[in-house]
């Protein structure tokens, strides 16, 4: 379903934020103070504008309050950061998700009314980190300190030819199985007589030691 976003900041998380909706077909509003990024990436979004994300009345102007999500993306900038959130929070923002450079900096943002937080350069480090010492993870998202969303290949044959419920998947590995992708095709919500073969990749959610468990019981070194 299309939704509509208003990204503040046009520096590369900002960019790439934009990027990925206008694939997902989204309506992007893209705002920032300098003029050349607003003309470089015009063509990119749905619509772009010039305004200081700190003067409560150009935001005001762009009626953020109307929008499904906010994304404020001025990271590097923490004065703006924090006072960009008040204001497009007080503006009546229906979600915001806010950028922040470190912890103190993410906690100072969720107080004032941030919906969610992201650490882009913490959080890229650990799916590099993971994805250098695990044996199949492709991709890996932490949902907080002991959940954990990834992407797992399975490499050897153990699991081949055998359904979740042979498997006893569930109990074994307390993870939820959210999808299943063979090739071009992909099952989401697996049933119990779904059949797992080498080569699949497994879309899990769960606690971050039960991942790693299932990533080595999928792992060709065992």
């Amino acid at each position: 379903m299309k939704q509509t976003f208003a990204v503040i900041g046009l520096g590369r998380f900002g960019l790439s934020v934009c990027q990925s909706l206008i694939e997902e077909e989204q309506e992007v509003l893209a705002i920032d103070n300098d003029e050349e990024l607003v003309t470089s990436y015009k063509d990119l979004v749905t619509q772009a504008v010039i305004a200081d994300a700190q003067d409560e009345d150009a935001m005001r102007d762009l009626d953020l309050g109307n929008f499904d999500h906010v994304v404020i993306a001025l990271g590097q900038n923490i004065q703006a950061s924090v006072l960009a959130t008040l204001i497009v929070k007080e503006l009546g923002a229906k979600h915001i998700v806010a950028k922040a450079e470190t912890t103190m900096h993410g906690r100072a943002l969720e107080k004032i009314g941030a919906d969610s937080i992201v650490f882009p350069e913490r959080d890229m480090g650990q799916r590099v980190a993971h994805r250098l010492i695990s044996h199949n993870i492709l991709n890996y998202l932490a949902l907080s300190d002991t959940y954990t969303l990834a992407e797992i290949r399975v490499a050897n044959d153990k699991f081949n030819g055998k359904t979740l419920a042979e498997l006893n998947f569930h109990d074994q590995f307390g993870l939820m199985l959210v999808a299943i992708a063979r090739n071009n095709d992909v099952q989401v919500s697996p049933p119990a007589t779904a059949i797992i073969q080498e080569g699949d990749t497994l879309s899990v959610i769960g606690k971050t030691v039960d991942v790693d468990r299932l990533d080595e019981a999928t792992s060709d070194r065992i």
